[in-house]
């Protein structure tokens, strides 16, 4: 009989736990009060400024290779070395390119003695006049021979064809190249006119660039200055692996000389000024992509959330491309903590 009792006992206790119980108000059952901040909204002349970074290059950049395959023989320069137009850059053993050279040589002496011989032969009527002609094509063939001959030899040196500095050298001395294969990747330099920033742009701002406009541009290797460039040339097709449109910005550099590579920030100037809204960031919240909310107040104590679409971030401000027309107040503190059922209280 206990052991009944016991149990329904339990059974009750627990029908009374799990059943529903009011929930716990506030004590003065009254919803909680969110204290913000407001600030006027209005709009600025923003002057067209588009931002951009990219990596410094010169304007002409060569591959250089020898004409015909062979065993290297010297490099003149090394990586980072600058070198003059006209200067031996590498050579190749000459040896086997020197007996080719002497064999065409025989072969043309050959041919003519041939020829000459033909031409008494000829005028003995013991020739034909195909048989003289064949060993006048033949004397021809080898002279053209040696000229092939003698033009290799002179391109088994490399010549700098302009001033520059080396960036990459590929191949030492001892080893085999073939014909056309790069021993040397080089950067062609006039001074240092010839320095160049490639940046890559969207669709919209490649748009608003043009040839010629101005901009300033900061190197990571020379913090504190900065330098003046202009836009030399928009290309007309996409980067296929960033996928961005390139943009090339001529430096002026005077008598610094930053390594190709170094890592660039440009501050484009654009013809496109206009009016722009520029709010807090603090009072931007869900941001996503382009997208975004912020609150304005409705009265003293309530807020709506507006969906507003981002044309950029700078430093704590934040570019909208809406009007936003007929919002004269928006939240710019604890924008985060608020929903449109909440209350609040505006504190300056």
């Amino acid at each position: 009989m206990k052991k009944i009792n016991i149990v329904a006992i339990a059974s009750t206790f627990l029908i009374y736990s799990c059943g529903d119980h009011p929930k716990q108000k506030n004590p003065l059952g009254e919803p909680d009060v969110i204290a913000v901040k407001t600030a006027p909204l209005s709009s600025y002349t923003v002057p067209g400024t588009i931002h951009a970074s990219g990596l410094v290059s010169t304007e002409n950049e060569a591959n250089y290779a020898f004409k015909i395959g062979g065993v290297i023989s010297r490099v003149f320069v090394e990586e980072g070395q600058f070198f003059r137009k006209g200067q031996v850059l590498a050579t190749l053993n000459v040896t086997e390119i020197a007996a080719g050279l002497a064999q065409s040589d025989l072969g043309v002496v050959k041919a003519q003695r041939d020829y000459d011989r033909a031409i008494n032969l000829y005028r003995d009527s013991v020739f034909t006049l195909e048989q003289l002609q064949n060993t006048r094509t033949a004397l021809d063939l080898a002279r053209k021979s040696k000229e092939a001959v003698a033009f290799n030899e002179r391109y088994a040196k490399i010549y700098a064809a302009s001033d520059g500095f080396v960036t990459k050298k590929i191949a030492s001395e001892g080893e085999v190249v073939a014909g056309g294969m790069p021993v040397l990747l080089t950067n062609s330099t006039v001074a240092n006119g010839s320095y160049i920033l490639k940046v890559g742009v969207t669709d919209l701002e490649w748009s608003a660039i043009n040839v010629g406009q101005s901009a300033k541009v900061s190197l990571d290797g020379y913090i504190g200055q900065q330098f003046d460039a202009t836009v030399s040339k928009k290309l007309r097709s996409a980067d296929r692996e960033i996928g961005s449109f390139q943009v090339e910005l001529r430096l002026k550099l005077d008598k610094v000389t930053p390594p190709v590579g170094m890592f660039g920030k440009a501050e484009i100037a654009t013809d496109s000024d206009g009016n722009a809204v520029i709010i807090p960031y603090s009072s931007l919240v869900e941001a996503d992509g382009d997208k975004g909310f912020i609150y304005t107040t409705v009265g003293s104590d309530k807020v709506k959330k507006i969906p507003v679409h981002i044309l950029r971030f700078e430093n704590k401000r934040v570019y909208l491309r809406d009007r936003l027309e007929g919002i004269v107040q928006i939240v710019v503190s604890n924008s985060a903590f608020l929903n449109e059922q909440s209350i609040i209280k505006i504190i300056k």
